[in-house]
């Protein structure tokens, strides 16, 4: 079977192509396209025309993609951005009119879910629970489980585009404005204090964007490579992190620009991606850190074939007893 998977996230929508046998998932093609659908009106629950056609464009594109690999299932979702806009339905129509693709708006506790099958698929989550944070550009989802069981999960409307937008930190961000987000932070995340108060954990595991782009940056300052290119996990050096944080911080928007593994689209979100990251690593006392290069649309990708697999055994077991009462007759 091959199936297709629309991530239409806030900063970026990802298309994936994988044809599934059995266990065994190959993947066919995968590519992503800076939309910024959050920009300029996310802060008002809205998505701006101008993001608004960008992101309808990148679907008719995508939609070309996927005529040519011919997928037996198409599962598009939408997540923060346009979950929280009040024009979503006008985008989820507009979608279906020009492609003929459904999307599916996912809750934050459903993306938050996903996220974590996503990293299941990528990390061994044995032994004691850790914390899962996926930073986007509307929300941060995180959650707490291990290979077994999500003990708890939540998403906070608190992504790093909506944050830009509230806060319009200075060129570079002031000590007065990093101070003004954690403490915005410190009173946004009140239940995820009561959850680890709950459930402890010592390791971080980060699943976006943000978290690439921090092992690439680190890579390149520190080691000379990218330490990611081929591989699906990495383990951080905390020390590295928290050197990285304090160039990011005191960087400007041209040097940030020159920075190697610091790919242009997050330029901006970068620092308040950092600025959130050193907050749940101090607030928390975390002493490891770790990215995991599956994430939503892998966890998403799961699903549906899990579902798809539940599904035939259904059919199947019908079938039987369908078959089992004709004989009896």
């Amino acid at each position: 079977m091959r199936i297709a998977i629309l991530d239409l996230g806030t900063n970026t929508f990802h298309l994936l192509i994988s044809d599934v046998q059995g266990k065994k998932i190959t993947q066919i093609f995968k590519s992503k396209k800076s939309v910024k659908l959050g920009e300029g009106a996310i802060h008002r629950n809205r998505i701006a025309p101008i993001p608004f056609q960008r992101g309808i464009d990148t679907l008719v594109y995508f939609k070309s993609i996927i005529e040519k690999y011919k997928p037996e299932k198409v599962y598009a979702f939408a997540t923060s951005a346009i979950r929280s806009a009040e024009n979503r339905i006008q985008f989820v129509e507009t979608v279906k009119k020009k492609t003929g693709i459904d999307v599916r708006i996912i809750s934050g506790p459903k993306e938050a879910e996903l996220i974590c099958y996503g990293v299941r698929q990528c990390l061994n989550l044995k032994g004691r629970p850790s914390l899962i944070m996926d930073i986007g550009g509307g929300s941060t989802e995180f959650i707490i489980a291990d290979d077994k069981k999500i003990f708890w999960k939540k998403s906070f409307n608190i992504g790093a585009a909506r944050l830009l937008e509230i806060f319009h930190p200075s060129n570079p961000v002031t000590e007065s404005e990093i101070k003004e987000i954690q403490n915005y932070l410190d009173k946004q995340l009140s239940p995820l204090k009561n959850a680890i108060h709950k459930y402890p954990v010592k390791k971080l595991i980060g699943s976006s964007g943000s978290f690439d782009t921090f092992a690439e940056m680190i890579g390149y300052r520190f080691h000379g490579k990218n330490v990611i290119k081929d591989v699906n996990g990495y383990k951080f050096n905390l020390n590295q992190f928290f050197q990285l944080h304090e160039i990011i911080i005191h960087s400007t928007i041209s040097q940030r620009m020159r920075m190697k593994g610091l790919i242009s689209m997050r330029v901006d979100m970068i620092v308040i991606a950092s600025i959130c990251t050193e907050f749940i690593l101090h607030k928390f006392g975390l002493t490891q850190m770790h990215l995991s290069k599956f994430a939503l649309k892998e966890g998403a990708l799961w699903e549906v074939i899990r579902e798809s697999q539940e599904s035939r055994v259904k059919n199947q077991e019908t079938h039987s007893v369908k078959l089992f009462r004709i004989k009896k007759k």
